[in-house]
Order: C-alpha cells, then sequence, then structure tokens
C-alpha cells in the first residue's frame, strides 16, 4: 500500500466516526436506538438489507471458492439468497414491520413472550446470541486476514482497529449509524467492485473477455455444481436462506421493521432481493478470472488481495480495502444492534426485574454499553481464534447449519396457517434441529455439507409443523396476536404506540 491508500483508508475511518456522532443527534431513547421508530426510507432501509449480508468474509473464503470451483458460488451463494429474500417480501416482510408498528417491539425476539410463552422466548434469544458472537467473531478474523495481506498489519491490531471503531459509532448512533454506514458501503463497493471488473476486463481483452475467459478456464468452472457444492446443498442453502434473510438473521428483521409501513418494507424486501440477483455477479467475475492472471497460487484465500496488487493503482487499493472494513463494521454493527437489543428488551429483564422499570434515558445507557460489552466479547473470541479454516467452518458447518433450528418457530410463529402452534412445538423443532446438527458435527466423521446444513432444519421444520397438528396450543392472545399482523395499523393504534414509547416506565 503507497501512501494515498492510507489517506484513503483514514478518511474512511474519519467518516464512520462522524456518521457515529451524527447519528446520536436522531437517537433519544431505545425505540431510536434500536428501530428508528420506523422512520428510515424504504429504499435505504433495502439498501441496508443487502449490504448487512455482506462482510470481508466474501473476499477471503468466497473468493477461494470462485478462484477454486468458478461460477457455481454465485448459485450458491447469492442465488439463493436472493430468491428467498423475494419469497419472503411477500411473506414475511410486513409482518415484522407490524409487531413494531403495533405493538411498540423494539427486538425481533420481543414478541415470543406472548406468541409462545417466556421459556420459549428465552431459549431462542441465548442460542441465537452465543451462535451470533461466533458468526462475528469470524467476521473479525476476515478483515483481519485482508488486512495482513495488504498492509502486513498482524492480526491482533487488525481486529482491535476494526472493533473499537465499530463499539464507537455503534455505541452512538445505533441503527441510524448502522444503516447509513450500510448506505455509504455500498457507494464506496460499487467504485471499488466495478474498477476491479474494469480492470480484470482490460487485462484479458477487453469486453469480450466475459464471454471468452471461460475458454481458458478449466472446464467445470462454468458449471453451476462444481467441487463441493451439490445440488442438494443448494437446495439446503434456498431454504435456510429464506428463513436467514427474512428475520432468521435477527439484524435483517430490523431493516423491516424500521421501515415506515408494512406495504414499504415489503419494497425494501424487493429492492434488497434485485440487488442480490445482480450485484454479487459483477463482484464475482474478477474472482472467477483470477487463475488467469494470478495462476497456481498456494492459498486461494489470498487471490483476491494478489489479484488487486497485480492490477488496481494507488488509491483504489486504499478504497477497496476500506470496502473491506466496511462490510465487516456494517454487518457486525448491524448484528451488534440486534444482539444488543435481545440483551437488553429480552434477557436481561428477566434475570434482573429492576431493569424494566429503568427510565428511557437509563435503558439508553444501558443499552449503550451493552453494545460495548458484546463486541469486546466477540473480538476476545477472534483474537483466540486459528484463522485456518475457522472462516469457513464458522460460515457453513455452524452458521447455516443451525441457522434454520433457530429461526423456524421464530418466523412461522409470525405466519397465520401456524397460529395453533404452541411453545410445545417451537422447543422441539428447536431441540430436535440443534440436536441433530450436534451429533453430524460431532459424532459422524464424514458428514457432507449438504448433511450438516439440510438435515438439522429440515428436521425442525418437520417436527414445528408435525407437533403442531398433533398437540395444538391455540389461544385467544396468540391468535389475537398474529392476526392483527394482517393490516397496517390504524392512525389510532400508531399514535398509541408512540405514547407507550415516550412515557418513562414509573
Amino acid at each position: 500500500m503507497q501512501s494515498l491508500d492510507w489517506v484513503v483508508l483514514g478518511g474512511y475511518f474519519f467518516v464512520m466516526v462522524g456518521i457515529g456522532v451524527w447519528s446520536k443527534t436522531r437517537v433519544h431513547n431505545v425505540a431510536d436506538f434500536f428501530t428508528a421508530r420506523g422512520r428510515i426510507p424504504w429504499w435505504l432501509s433495502g439498501i441496508s438489507h443487502h449490504m448487512s449480508g455482506y462482510s470481508a468474509i466474501m473476499f477471503v473464503t468466497f473468493a477461494a471458492v470462485a478462484y477454486d470451483y468458478g461460477i457455481t458460488v454465485y448459485f450458491w451463494w447469492p442465488l439463493t439468497i436472493g430468491i428467498g429474500i423475494g419469497v419472503g417480501a411477500f411473506v414475511f416482510a410486513a409482518r415484522w414491520n407490524r409487531l413494531r408498528a403495533k405493538h411498540g417491539v423494539d427486538s425481533p425476539l420481543e414478541y415470543l413472550a406472548v406468541r409462545y410463552n417466556l421459556p420459549t422466548q428465552q431459549l431462542l434469544a441465548y442460542s441465537g446470541a452465543l451462535l451470533k458472537v461466533v458468526d462475528i467473531a469470524a467476521k473479525w478474523v476476515a478483515i483481519a486476514v485482508l488486512l495482513q495481506g495488504f498492509a502486513d498489519i498482524p492480526l491482533f491490531w487488525g481486529i482491535t482497529l476494526t472493533g473499537v471503531c465499530t463499539m464507537f459509532y455503534m455505541a452512538f448512533g445505533g441503527l441510524w449509524a448502522d444503516v447509513l454506514t450500510d448506505f455509504g458501503q455500498f457507494v464506496i463497493q460499487a467504485v471499488a467492485g466495478i474498477a476491479m471488473l474494469v480492470a480484470v476486463m482490460a487485462h484479458l481483452g477487453g469486453v469480450s473477455s466475459l464471454w471468452t475467459m471461460w475458454d481458458k478456464l478449466p472446464a467445470s468452472h462454468s458449471d453451476p455444481v462444481n467441487g463441493t457444492v451439490t445440488t442438494g446443498l443448494i437446495m439446503a442453502f434456498l431454504l435456510v436462506k429464506t428463513f436467514e434473510y427474512n428475520g432468521g438473521m435477527w439484524n435483517l428483521a430490523q431493516r423491516y421493521m424500521a421501515s415506515p409501513s408494512g406495504s414499504r418494507a415489503k419494497r425494501s424486501a424487493l429492492l434488497s432481493s434485485a440487488l442480490w440477483l445482480v450485484w454479487p455477479l459483477i463482484l464475482f467475475i474478477p474472482m472467477i478470472a483470477a487463475p488467469l492472471i494470478v495462476p497456481d497460487i498456494g492459498n486461494a484465500e489470498r487471490s483476491y488481495i494478489m489479484l488487486a496488487q497485480e492490477l488496481l493503482p494507488t488509491g483504489i487499493i486504499g478504497l477497496l480495502l476500506a470496502g473491506f472494513f466496511s462490510h465487516t463494521m456494517a454487518m457486525v454493527a448491524s448484528d451488534s444492534n440486534v444482539i444488543t437489543a435481545v440483551i437488553t428488551r429480552d434477557l436481561v429483564p428477566v434475570l434482573v426485574p429492576k431493569v424494566r422499570r429503568f427510565t428511557q434515558a437509563q435503558q439508553l445507557l444501558f443499552a449503550r454499553i451493552t453494545t460495548v460489552a458484546f463486541v469486546a466479547v466477540s473480538m476476545s473470541i477472534a483474537l483466540s481464534a486459528d484463522p485456518d479454516g475457522f472462516i469457513m467452518t464458522v460460515v457453513v458447518s455452524v452458521v447455516a447449519a443451525t441457522m434454520g433450528p433457530i429461526s423456524i418457530p421464530l418466523m412461522l410463529g409470525l405466519l397465520p396457517w401456524f397460529k395453533r402452534t404452541g411453545p410445545t412445538a417451537a422447543i422441539t423443532s428447536w431441540a430436535g434441529g440443534l440436536a441433530v446438527w450436534a451429533y453430524l458435527y460431532g459424532v459422524v466423521e464424514d458428514a457432507s455439507q449438504t448433511v450438516t446444513v439440510g438435515t438439522p432444519v429440515l428436521t425442525s421444520l418437520v417436527l414445528y409443523v408435525g407437533v403442531g397438528l398433533l398437540k395444538p396450543e391455540g389461544s385467544p392472545e396468540r391468535a389475537e396476536m398474529v392476526e392483527s399482523l394482517n393490516s397496517d395499523p390504524s392512525a389510532a393504534e400508531r399514535a398509541e404506540v408512540d405514547r407507550k414509547l415516550e412515557a418513562d416506565p414509573v
């Protein structure tokens, strides 16, 4: 990296701090901190939803898959996400929004105590929070690997630098800081991604290289199913990602909740879906073409770093690295905000009842302290992890495989078709799916990725539906909550929710 690259990178961190300070002026209570009280425009919510699914992992682990196996990386990752979000736009998006607008819900799990019962809510909250700590640790490792590759900065300092900056602007700005960072990330990624695509095409002979490069690559690089990716794995990912990206990954539910209305939340989802189907192709084409430019490298996870160093001019490399930071920091900020919401709204009040009596100012301070603590814990896990293989193990074998069992009771509980399904089905579904995953991951030595990812979510789905049919546990309160999500609130309902949010507890 040259001096100009460092200037660009330093400018990025300055802007992130500025976003946090500015966003603080829009945060007056916990509703502002966690859901922006439904005031984020649908287009900004849609862009934020899309960008919250990225991190530096894409440019390390997924770049290695593209380098080794080609176009299959698009079919098993962004294509499944784009289709899943498109389905969710019509099924889940508006219902998440109405939880906030009609019931004043600030955490995606807050409604579960009424929808099922308190033990169900607590089980899902604790297991999901533990999963997210490990997931975020993998993202810290990914950005540190990139920093080490570009600038020879030790992993310790890479993780510490990004973590401290994220703590600062998230503790100040909450969800507003998060979505604005996502938008900045979108702009940076657009410039850097297009610059890389143009540089690769120029190196390989122009625009025609987009279709001629396949003749020079191994024949299997144009195969949608290649290497460790199978048709079964793609279908398993489609099922998992439909739940995960429509709210099973809690921070993405927040994007729908933060939109002004249910119909606009649906628009946000459709925009995010369209971006997932189109934009990753622009990012993946250079990664797929990399063997023609930086051939025979020992570690494919360094392929994108070497490609950038080979092709990009001074300044653009700094912008690209700023984009890597932005990817990871935005996703971690998003996760930390929603996990903080779960901790402060769902977990701690059960353990320490007096938290429920905090004033708005005290709740906001508590949320900010929890944000700092959560990011610090995830950083400590990242610092103690062995980077070799840690990222892929977490992303596929842990997060993707366990997300289904944790998210199915949460997601299906929103739908009217399951309004008579109660806590027995929810807990059985959660426990059965995680037990199957633990057996496959810890006992079966040769279980394929398809089996490890697909079997737990299918188990949970079957148990949730089956137990719900065999032992219905409907109640007027549960039915009323689910039915209330069928339409946007009236003006009077909105006013009542706002009145409750503004009032300090006695």
